[in-house]
């Protein structure tokens, strides 16, 4: 899943209209919830700036619960997860493709902490390295345009890029609404997960689910949305 938030109780807001925030609890509910790993290569990851990305990173270490796209420096804001599924090696890796403050106040450095970009070469690099080390390459990226329906060209371009470099499938969201899915290549390329635990409902669309994907060897030969909606608490209720 995606964890659209800082993990702090302090720090100031950063210069920006939305600002998210959660105690470390939040991974204790994820792990609670049955949920593996989070990306936090969003842009609210760091909404309460370096206090808050210093306290977000120490949550994750006491709880020692796996994230990705984000990391003390960029060695490890890139760095893929790896998790053996039915004795499939698979890697998940995570950016964020959205320019705004936090990726330009906060994409990680060789020596700074901050989330992954999908901009820099390190991602390309990344999962390129992820092809040697796993038999399933997974990006899931923040991108797309709020409220457009249609992958952006960068989207389209950045799919390429990472199908290229050697992913099986990308993933991503941003855009609060459902978007298209199919294969660029081998690639299974799903642009836009929508939503789906939030804040409130209405947010350009309550249409919602969870993805599963089916993997013979490299190749995603199942691709099935288990539909849901957000209801007035901003929960998600499976559809029926």
């Amino acid at each position: 899943v995606n964890l659209e938030t800082a993990v702090t109780e302090r720090g100031s807001p950063e210069p920006k209209e939305f600002h998210f925030r959660t105690p470390a609890t939040a991974f204790t509910a994820l792990r609670a919830a049955g949920v593996d790993v989070a990306t936090m290569a969003n842009n609210h990851a760091a909404d309460y700036g370096a206090v808050g990305l210093s306290d977000t990173l120490a949550a994750i270490k006491s709880t020692r619960f796996p994230t990705i796209g984000i990391g003390a420096d960029a060695g490890r804001a890139y760095a893929p997860y790896y998790v053996t599924v039915r004795g499939h090696r698979v890697a998940l890796l995570a950016a964020s493709q959205i320019r705004d403050r936090t990726l330009s106040a906060w994409t990680a450095g060789p020596t700074s902490a901050g989330i992954a970009s999908a901009y820099d070469d390190r991602l390309i690099a990344a999962v390129q390295a992820a092809r040697d080390q796993a038999e399933i390459v997974v990006v899931y990226l923040h991108w797309g345009v709020e409220g457009q329906g249609c992958p952006s060209g960068d989207q389209r371009a950045l799919a390429a890029r990472l199908a290229a470099a050697g992913a099986d499938a990308v993933v991503g969201t941003h855009a609060h609404l459902l978007l298209g899915a199919g294969y660029l290549g081998s690639t299974y390329v799903g642009y836009g997960l929508g939503n789906y635990l939030w804040w409130r409902n209405s947010a350009y669309s309550d249409d919602t689910g969870v993805l599963r994907l089916t993997f013979a060897g490299r190749r995603v030969v199942g691709a099935a949305l288990a539909p849901a909606r957000i209801d007035g608490r901003g929960v998600p209720v499976p559809a029926t």
